[in-house]
């Protein structure tokens, strides 16, 4: 996928993502690709700078916290962690013990595991009581 800049006739700057440079002139031929703020077909793209890759590790996106967020941080780490402790793992098999906890077909206890966007979905449809648990970086290390 390629991302360019465009412009329209009346100068209004905005982007778009095509398969290919072949793409985006062939949607631009049959009057595909427009502007999104006024609509015209009179479309260019723009100038932009390359998007150029290096060896050197993206930085991270950092918080500057005070001292009270930093004890809310604290507090919500310790919440999790007792809600851990004090709840079976049942892995990626969430959704499907969820469901049979809320309908009274397993014993009602607390549970924590992974679950797909979708078994999301379908356990919040179902009427299935559950929420995230917050993941912290050292979680993923």
């Amino acid at each position: 996928m390629i991302r360019y800049g465009l412009i329209c006739d009346n100068d209004h700057e905005f982007e778009a993502w095509f398969r290919s440079g072949e793409d985006f002139e062939a949607q631009k031929s049959r009057k595909l690709v427009s502007c999104p703020e006024c609509g015209s077909h009179e479309v260019q793209k723009a100038l932009m700078a390359p998007a150029v890759s290096t060896s050197r590790k993206k930085s991270q996106i950092a918080l500057a916290m005070s001292e009270e967020q930093k004890r809310a941080l604290a507090q919500l780490k310790e919440l999790s962690q007792k809600i851990r402790e004090n709840s079976d793992y049942v892995g990626d098999k969430f959704a499907e013990e969820a469901r049979k906890i809320h309908f009274g077909e397993a014993e009602a206890r607390g549970i924590y595991g992974e679950a797909t966007p979708d078994e999301v979905k379908s356990l919040a449809e179902d009427g299935v009581d559950f929420m995230p648990l917050p993941v912290f970086p050292e979680d993923r290390n």
